[in-house]
């Protein structure tokens, strides 16, 4: 068997392998609590979930959009631009009867370096590759054929690998040039958490979109 060198030519840990044994618990908590492949998933809780995780992004967003204005190299560096995904969740909120535009109490922190941006986007951008399975599960629901399809849980489509095989070297090359894995692993814990402490009261059977926190299964970076 051959061995890995552990010297000083040692290669360096990968951060996408660090960012997913790192945040495995908080990944699955989140999962277990949204239990969107549930069969018995109905529209109402849905549209529950999708207010809790509309508001989520919103705010998420608003923090990422200030940290892009203050470093816009290394925003453009992972096409943040156009990885934005409040408005998908609105207008799939709205799709099951939702209010989107509902305020909502969900606080989520500004990130306070590109280390702290990457690791909130980990969270958000890896929820893309469940989505792809969320989508299929929808499409069996025949309590959801109503609202049509669905765009926020996989909004890449085809793209969906590549968007994320991009998203990945950005975060490596940041790494290289300098940036902290643990400050990354810990950014994608806190965002893990954030969203499940939110998501915790979704219950199977809900009448509707809920004002209080939430926490969802399914759809976060595997």
């Amino acid at each position: 068997m051959t061995r890995q060198p552990t010297g000083p030519d040692a290669a360096p840990p990968d951060v996408m392998l660090a960012l997913r044994t790192g945040t495995a618990g908080e990944h699955q908590e989140l999962e277990d609590t949204l239990d969107l492949l549930d069969p018995a998933l109905d529209a109402a809780r849905l549209a529950t979930v999708l207010a809790r995780m509309h508001a989520f992004w919103v705010r998420a967003e608003d923090g990422l959009d200030t940290w892009a204005r203050t470093h816009p190299g290394d925003a453009a560096a992972v096409d943040w631009a156009a990885r934005r995904r409040a408005g998908l969740f609105a207008a799939d909120l709205a799709a099951l009867g939702g209010d989107p535009t509902a305020p909502a109490p969900v606080e989520v922190p500004e990130p306070a370096s590109t280390d702290e941006a990457l690791g909130a986007m980990y969270v958000l951008e890896g929820s893309t590759l469940g989505g792809v399975f969320i989508d299929r599960h929808l499409a069996t629901l025949p309590g959801l054929a109503q609202a049509g399809p669905l765009t926020a849980f996989s909004p890449y489509g085809e793209q969906t690998g590549a968007r994320w095989a991009a998203f990945r070297r950005a975060v490596r090359d940041h790494v290289a040039r300098g940036g902290d894995p643990d400050a990354l692993v810990a950014a994608a814990r806190r965002t893990f958490r954030l969203m499940a402490s939110w998501c915790a009261d979704v219950q199977q059977g809900a009448s509707g979109p809920a004002s209080g926190p939430t926490t969802t299964r399914g759809g976060v970076p595997a």
